[in-house]
């Protein structure tokens, strides 16, 4: 909207100074107009320029911040998830999950079927069964090989961390499931960026945006792991890094 009108003033000034020098000034002031006029003129260009730039601009810095947010909540989902794994609820404690990855070890099961005979009054007969043996374990901290998870509670770019909380819901009648959420505000994530186009960030809906005022991974109100980010976060990571 505001580029908008700055485009609008920027041509009906200009036309008006135009109009001005051809029309109604003396000979001997058209040179001196003309001179005002291309000041005009480049003042309203380079106006115009930025208008149009600035969004531009914003959206790369965004896409890169956004990026680098977006890893560190995966890591934070995968480490409540393989914590829930091993211990059937999630945690809001950010140095028990870290000493988790650290500590813990994954269960390698396998499953067989086997024949048994049972006794069933007079009546011998053969019952094939499912039984789970544990076969060996397998170090957490094998599943975050490479990723920075020392760190995954830490906001890149501010002194700020992520808000983390657990919750239950019900999932049928008498059964509860464990829940989490973490999350970041946007405007922490883009601060140092125009105000006005973080405002708008924040009331974006879905597509290709980040809908809503935070970056959400987990939800507090239904059994879900999932981010609000768009796809292409979860593909290449050449366009991270702030630059």
């Amino acid at each position: 909207m505001i580029s908008i009108l700055i485009i609008i003033v920027s041509i009906l000034a200009v036309g008006g100074l135009a109009y001005l020098i051809v029309n109604k000034l003396p000979a001997k002031f058209k040179p001196v107009l003309s001179l005002v006029l291309w000041v005009v003129i480049i003042f309203f260009g380079y106006k115009i320029y930025m208008s149009i730039m600035q969004p531009i601009h914003f959206n790369k810095i965004k896409k890169q911040r956004y990026a680098l947010v977006i890893e560190n909540l995966k890591t934070i989902r995968d480490a409540e998830i393989a914590y829930a794994e091993v211990n059937r609820r999630f945690t809001d404690n950010y140095e028990t999950l870290v000493s988790f990855i650290d500590t813990a070890q994954f269960a390698i099961t396998e499953v067989k079927n086997i024949v048994v005979t049972e006794q069933r009054g007079r009546i011998t007969i053969d019952v094939e069964k499912r039984i789970v043996d544990t076969v060996g374990f397998e170090p957490v901290i094998n599943s975050f090989e490479g990723r920075d998870y020392k760190n995954m509670m830490n906001v890149p770019g501010t002194d700020a961390k992520f808000e983390l909380k657990i919750g239950s819901v019900e999932k049928v009648q008498g059964v509860k499931a464990s829940v989490f959420q973490a999350k970041i505000d946007k405007e922490v994530v883009l601060h140092g960026l125009n105000k006005d186009l973080i405002r708008q960030e924040k009331e974006a809906l879905g597509g290709i945006n980040v809908p809503g005022e935070s970056i959400v991974v987990g939800s507090l109100e239904d059994v879900n792991s999932n981010g609000n980010w768009p796809p292409f976060y979860d593909g290449s990571k050449e366009d991270s890094g702030d630059k």
